[in-house]
């Protein structure tokens, strides 16, 4: 019966590290998107400059070229495509921008 407290520990540590697992990288992502200066025209749920981060997902949900699309758009600017304002290209690696994309498409 001394298996089952040692049990209930596995899986209690368990649940903690899926729940702390999952929320870091949302905060990592968002981070990034604050350093390499996205909200200064993205907000996660309003227009601003450019398009709501929620927005860009619903746009892209269903590709599945969405993270390739998106990561391209990244690195290289859009126009046209939200409107008269055109994105810029970002100086961000593509390593950085298939996060932000993921991180994008996870919202």
């Amino acid at each position: 019966m001394r298996t089952q407290p040692a049990l209930r520990a596995l899986l209690a540590a368990s649940g903690c590290l899926l729940a702390f697992g999952t929320a870091m990288p949302a905060h990592a992502s968002q981070a990034l998107a604050s350093s390499k200066a996205c909200l200064a025209c993205h907000a996660l749920d309003k227009k601003m400059v450019g398009p709501a981060f929620q927005d860009i997902k619903g746009k892209y949900t269903g590709r599945k070229d969405a993270q390739a699309q998106m990561v391209q758009s990244i690195l290289k600017g859009s126009s046209g495509r939200w409107g008269p304002v055109p994105m810029p290209a970002n100086a961000v690696s593509e390593a950085d921008a298939n996060t932000l994309a993921k991180w994008i498409l996870s919202l």
